[in-house]
């Protein structure tokens, strides 16, 4: 396990063996290195704590049992992304994961239930279908048509580990399921960027929820991710909810009105418009149209992107976390450093909170 974890933490560092044996304090030879990482000797404490200051990582990431291995990591990546981007996003998500784990273990959690039942399709076949599976989804789960405040608080409340990192700036975020230690079940983790916009965040979201609901296509002229988007759009953006709003059909779409479906619904522009074309409200020429002039720009370009202090951007972030440290401080089954370790926060900050407001 620790070898695993030096490895790693050296590639997202970018370090070879000799130049990481040469960083560190005190000094160690590469083959002191070579051994570490193939696990046939463990380090000196001081050594240790050199390691953990030199490759940015904490001793809890380098010690952790918690996390045996990330597997089948699914990266929400743009072109260019490297190994050494993939190993650092690996090794910052591995790090939240043992805090994660380690908490959940404190307050004694149970396995949560699974959450979506009968609801799995192992194929799909038409985008019909598709719609059918997201509308099936809410109906299940109690949603009814509104749009969702927080796609993150939903898939916490629904047993999901949802966790905000900064993440390497050519990545959107990832799934993956965790192999846990000892006879604890394997467990599945979607991780979001902080870099990320809104709209964006919330599309991902719902994307890696879609993978978990629709296994297959039995339609070769649908391919699996094109399906994933489009019930992601449907789950986001219901048909009969935005029918409601715009009517039926429209031959045309002002500007301000998409402005205002994509601040209600809090999707991107173009996803608003591919969803308008998706339920026939808008003809396809219109939307076609749309992406070669005035919004040729929106796939890479959002147009007034939703801030972080407004609307969805208030909501839009995972809090199980915290809201667990935090508990498990007032139960005073952790102390007030362990959770400032935990927070990654400023010791003075979490006594205040405990303390309250004085005077």
């Amino acid at each position: 396990m620790f070898g695993q974890r030096l490895r790693l933490a050296r590639k997202k560092a970018g370090l070879s063996m000799r130049a990481l044996a040469e960083q560190v304090s005190p000094k160690v030879t590469a083959q002191a290195i070579s051994k570490y990482e193939s696990d046939k000797m463990m380090p000196s404490s001081a050594v240790l704590v050199g390691l953990g200051k030199t490759l940015g990582v904490s001793l809890d990431f380098l010690m952790g049992g918690q996390v045996e291995a990330l597997r089948g990591i699914e990266f929400r990546k743009h072109s260019g992304t490297s190994a050494r981007d993939r190993a650092k996003a690996e090794a910052i998500v591995t790090e939240k994961l043992e805090a994660y784990l380690t908490i959940e273990d404190i307050l004694e959690l149970a396995p949560a239930d699974d959450p979506f039942g009968d609801q799995v399709t192992e194929h799909v076949e038409s985008f019909a279908q598709i719609d059918e599976v997201a509308d099936g989804l809410r109906r299940h789960w109690a949603l009814g048509i509104d749009p969702i405040p927080s796609m993150a608080g939903l898939l916490e409340d629904k047993g999901l580990r949802v966790i905000e990192a900064d993440l390497p700036e050519r990545f959107d975020g990832l799934a993956c399921d965790v192999l846990c230690a000892g006879d604890r079940p394997a467990t599945a983790v979607v991780v979001v960027s902080s870099r990320t916009g809104i709209e964006r965040k919330r599309f991902n979201l719902a994307h890696e929820l879609a993978h978990r609901v629709v296994r297959a296509t039995g339609n070769p002229q649908i391919r699996l991710e094109k399906a994933i988007d489009r019930l992601a759009g449907a789950f986001l953006v219901p048909a009969k909810h935005l029918v409601e709003e715009v009517g039926a059909r429209r031959n045309g779409m002002t500007y301000h009105e998409l402005m205002r479906l994509k601040r209600l619904y809090g999707v991107s522009a173009a996803a608003m418009l591919m969803r308008l074309g998706q339920v026939s409200i808008l003809p396809r020429s219109a939307v076609e149209y749309a992406f070669r002039s005035y919004a040729r720009t929106w796939r890479r370009e959002e147009p007034e992107p939703i801030r972080d202090d407004e609307g969805f951007g208030a909501f839009e972030r995972p809090q199980r976390f915290e809201s667990l440290v935090w508990r498990a401080l007032g139960e005073q089954l952790i102390s007030p450093i362990r959770a400032a370790e935990l927070l990654r926060r400023p010791l003075a900050s979490v006594e205040r909170e405990i303390r309250g407001p004085r005077g």
